[in-house]
């Protein structure tokens, strides 16, 4: 297992790792198999979603601001509570086939970090399995 570190500036927003997780299955040697892609904090997420234009990812993080706002009538004590939505909603795990060396991504797909209770330095976890 290799540990990526992902610094954010910022609440709600997504940190391009697509490069990172590449450079991890290069370096494991795997041709055939799987990488697994996952971040062990409960304000975060990982994704998939189209590296081309920045507007899509901007677009996403104000329907997820919509959807879990930040202030909601939550219970939780913290004030995060919006960040822990947000993070369940996406995930916090991705599987990604691995073939002849290299992630099987579409064109347009980027890995996303979402940083949800930001800004921090945040760890990824990167598994290839083969």
């Amino acid at each position: 297992m290799t540990s990526i570190s992902v610094p954010t500036s910022t609440r709600n927003c997504f940190v391009d790792i697509t490069k990172e997780v590449k450079n991890v299955v290069r370096r494991s040697g795997v041709q055939s198999g799987l990488c697994v892609v996952h971040t062990p904090h409960t304000t975060a997420a990982v994704t998939i979603n189209e590296n081309a234009d920045p507007d899509v990812l901007r677009d996403l993080v104000v329907k997820y601001c919509r959807m879990a706002p930040a202030s909601d009538g939550y219970v939780h004590a913290e004030g995060n509570s919006d960040a822990h939505v947000k993070s369940s909603m996406i995930g916090c795990s991705l599987t990604l086939i691995i073939d002849h060396g290299e992630l099987a991504l579409g064109t347009w797909q980027g890995i996303y970090f979402g940083e949800f209770d930001g800004p921090r330095q945040r760890q990824v976890y990167v598994q290839c399995l083969g």
